[in-house]
């Protein structure tokens, strides 16, 4: 019950801070090239502190109900950086980020802030599609002696190639909002009509090939 109530809480955070655009007609093209009829923009919740509080006191709470153990809390630079730097605040805890490639300057680390060696590190994204960038960070950390099994997302579409992506490196993705969440709530809103709602649902299960599905 707490998980469903936290999921509706953070979808309502993020529709009530506008990051969430619907787009069927001019899709948008994510890193791992799936198109998207709709946008969700993480980075704009700084600039809303409510409903930021909410994100960041969710990741709390599921820390708490999940009884996770880690020593350490890393970002993913850079949409990462300020919610895992505002939890690590709020707990006490160490914080890091881990780059996506290393500067052509200076010590050219990945990994920035801290010795991780040996440390249990929890990962914290703000959208998880693919899991790519993710996971990507989770090697870069176990590349420097971390200790990775758990990350945080704000997001998840939910794809079936990122839980796959995930368990494959035995890494645990704990979203505070599944999209599917965010559909219902923006549906609770009358901001989707029945077409936008069939072609998001057609959009989840073959986000791929969507645009050519009948």
């Amino acid at each position: 019950m707490l998980i469903q109530v936290l999921q509706a809480q953070v979808a309502a955070a993020l529709l009530d801070c506008e990051a969430v655009v619907f787009t069927p007609d001019a899709p948008v093209t994510f890193k791992s090239g799936i198109q998207s009829p709709v946008y969700i923009d993480n980075r704009r919740l700084p600039f809303w502190p409510e409903q930021w509080q909410v994100v960041i006191e969710g990741f709390r709470q599921v820390i708490t109900a999940l009884k996770l153990e880690f020593d350490v809390i890393a970002g993913i630079a850079a949409a990462g950086i300020p919610h895992s730097a505002a939890l690590a605040y709020l707990l006490g805890t160490p914080s890091i980020f881990v780059r996506k490639q290393a500067k052509e300057h200076g010590l050219k680390s990945l990994v920035e802030g801290g010795d991780v060696t040996r440390r249990r590190v929890l990962l914290v994204e703000d959208l998880v599609t693919t899991g790519g960038s993710s996971l990507a960070g989770v090697e870069a950390l176990r590349a420097a002696g971390a200790v990775v099994k758990d990350c945080l997302c704000i997001t998840s579409y939910g794809f079936a190639e990122a839980a796959k992506a995930f368990n494959a490196a035995n890494v645990r993705l704990h979203p505070l909002t599944p999209f599917s969440a965010i559909v219902v709530e923006a549906s609770r809103r009358g901001m989707f009509g029945q077409p936008e709602l069939d072609l998001l649902e057609r959009w989840m299960r073959d986000p791929h090939q969507w645009q050519t599905a009948e």
